[in-house]
């Protein structure tokens, strides 16, 4: 696997979502759990996830990603980002949407959340860790930086 970019979205009903975008790629889920599915697009590559949000709601962005394949390439953009002068925060051994994972976040000037993160190994629970910025509501997320 090469890098690929992540879109996370928080959708109002997952079943819906997830035979729009079973459509629109041509792909089955990667990982299907309750309230979360996830597509790993080869063409063009992308990591799309589907948060189940509340019902009613319109979807909306819940995060944005770069999946990488190693621990060392997230050091390596760690080191880059605090180096190019942006507010990280690194979190290690990490659970989130089924996964743990290592990652470091960073956001954009409309504080729009990013993540540089590499998947470790499938976890059974799609709680996130205590301290964790991972699959958090969007609004609960202030100025600064996660």
């Amino acid at each position: 696997m090469t890098s690929r970019v992540q879109l996370a979205l928080r959708v109002p009903d997952l079943a819906e979502s997830v035979a729009f975008y079973t459509k629109l790629f041509g792909a089955e889920p990667a990982k299907l759990r309750d309230g979360y599915a996830n597509f790993a697009i080869a063409e063009p590559p992308l990591k799309l996830v589907l948060i189940e949000g509340t019902a009613g709601e319109t979807t909306r962005m819940d995060h944005l990603g770069v999946e990488v394949e190693t621990t060392e390439a997230v050091h390596a953009a760690t080191a880059r980002l605090g180096e190019a002068g942006l507010t990280t925060d690194v979190e290690n051994d990490t659970t989130c949407c089924y996964a743990v994972q290592d990652k470091v976040w960073v956001h954009g000037p409309g504080q729009e959340p990013w993540e540089v993160y590499v998947v470790k190994a499938d976890a059974d629970s799609p709680a996130r860790q205590q301290d964790s910025t991972c699959c958090s509501e969007p609004a609960s997320v202030g100025p600064g930086g996660l």
